[in-house]
């Protein structure tokens, strides 16, 4: 989609997502070529001066209009998915229903990009700061929550007076493609939303080659630390303020008061929704010693009511990984956890990319699941015997995103979250929770900068400071 009009690869390649459940051909997309992807950033670049001199008032009625569009397509983006990352219709809605929320909240931050007066020691001098569209936007977003996190890329963006230029993800074209329909259905100006779709071993040359663009000025992604590491160094390398959003491995820390009922359910819940394909899935559970055992007996007896099936028959809670490369991943962590001494508390079984939801105990660094983010069905249990010991083991990672702490007495517990390194962290809650106005992102391995709700304004527009001076400067010379 490039100047707000469909095309072909200018060389006329195309290639094909497969359904992970049945091996079909679920998409078949242009395979955009780097003269394509210059084209779509000159086409934003074009539209950048009209859009971002636009009123609040107009960005605010296309995006919420764009709002409404997207929950009555609800239907097609349940089959989208299944079709192409082989989601359940339960995940699906929740992805339309939060990404709904989102190009709402966009809507009500177009009249919240302020800036302030500041007094000035020079007489007669007016000093403002004030935050102004930054240019051209490059997003990428990712293929386990794609509605959620393919229109957070763009809504903030849009709201800001930026332009876009999205590359779609690989793995779910078609559901991404349908987002950006949604934006300009909804009356996005020609060339404000531009869209480029890449075979999968193009990638690296296409993202290479749309961060170089000069008209490109921020980038944000979402994805594997692995690749964010690539994107961070060619933005740097080109001076592109990025916003990254990376993987993770979630810690839960069960003190001794805990609530296990409560414990459990936000445990299962973080660790097996969408089959555990979540940034902020729980990986790790730190339960202390005392109450280790009945924790476990608990959470294996909920892991083993989990079951999971072909997710186009909707008679399962939980549906299938997104392909037999990740299957075959996940399954190699688990026998090598177990082969040095991990129980296998529940689960373990898989039959081509359908796993069952896992509860591996007794974890050990000496595993690769301690420290490797498995992003499938699958939590380890770390014992420990203090307070101290469990915040040093949830910290005893690369990633920083989500976490989360349990524990009646809320004040203790509190000041267990506040020791814990990761941007997110919620007491007595699951890991996994978002809210179209927070601020989310991570630290360490887990990226950089804030998606959501003021947190955006920032990482989206330039702070300027402008002055005004009313009446004479005395100069030395």
């Amino acid at each position: 989609m490039i100047g707000s009009e469909e095309a072909e690869a200018s060389d006329g390649a195309t290639f094909e997502r497969r359904n992970p459940i049945s091996g079909a051909v679920a998409t078949r997309a242009a395979a955009a070529t780097i003269d394509d992807a210059i084209a779509a950033v000159d086409a934003a670049a074009a539209a950048f001066p009209e859009w971002s001199t636009s009123s609040p008032r107009e960005r605010r009625t296309i995006l919420s209009k764009a709002a409404d569009i997207l929950s009555a397509k609800e239907p097609e983006f349940i089959k989208a998915m299944a079709d192409e990352v082989g989601a359940t219709a339960g995940w699906a809605h929740f992805n339309v229903l939060l990404a709904s929320d989102m190009l709402r909240e966009a809507a009500a931050l177009t009249t919240q990009i302020a800036g302030e007066v500041i007094p000035s020691n020079r007489k007669g001098s007016l000093a403002m700061a004030m935050r102004q569209p930054a240019g051209v936007v490059l997003s990428m977003a990712p293929w386990n929550a794609p509605v959620i996190l393919g229109v957070r890329s763009l809504a903030t963006p849009l709201a800001c007076g930026n332009t876009v230029v999205m590359k779609t993800s690989e793995i779910c074209p078609r559901t991404h493609r349908l987002i950006v329909d949604t934006l300009n259905e909804a009356g996005l100006p020609k060339g404000v939303l531009n869209a480029v779709s890449n075979a999968p071993d193009d990638a690296p040359g296409i993202v290479e080659a749309l961060i170089a663009q000069p008209a490109v000025r921020r980038v944000n992604f979402t994805g594997s630390t692995r690749v964010g590491r690539i994107i961070a160094e060619i933005a740097g390398r080109h001076l592109k303020a990025a916003l990254l959003e990376l993987g993770g491995k979630a810690p839960l820390v069960v003190l001794d008061d805990a609530d296990i009922d409560a414990a459990v359910a936000a445990s299962a819940f973080g660790a097996f929704m969408n089959q555990g394909q979540i940034c902020m899935s729980t990986e790790r559970i730190v339960v202390d010693e005392k109450i280790a055992d009945d924790f476990v007996a608990a959470l294996a007896a909920k892991a083993k009511a989990l079951k999971a099936g072909d997710p186009t028959e909707g008679k399962t809670p939980l549906g299938c990984v997104v392909d037999a490369g990740a299957a075959g991943r996940i399954g190699q962590l688990i026998k090598d956890a177990v082969a040095k001494g991990a129980v296998l508390a529940a689960g373990g079984a898989i039959d081509g990319t359908v796993i069952q939801a896992t509860v591996l105990d007794r974890v050990t660094p000496s595993m690769r699941i301690y420290s490797e983010e498995s992003f499938g069905p699958v939590v380890t249990i770390v014992r420990v015997g203090s307070v101290d010991e469990a915040v040093r083991v949830a910290n005893d990672t690369e990633y920083g995103l989500s976490s989360a702490v349990f524990g009646r007495d809320v004040t203790r517990a509190l000041s267990v979250a506040r020791r814990i390194e990761s941007g997110i962290c919620h007491v007595n809650g699951p890991t996994v929770h978002d809210e179209a106005q927070m601020p989310f992102g991570g630290v360490k391995a887990s990226g950089y900068g804030r998606f959501g709700g003021k947190a955006g304004i920032a990482e989206f527009t330039d702070l300027r400071w402008i002055t005004v001076q009313d009446g004479p400067i005395h100069y030395p010379f």
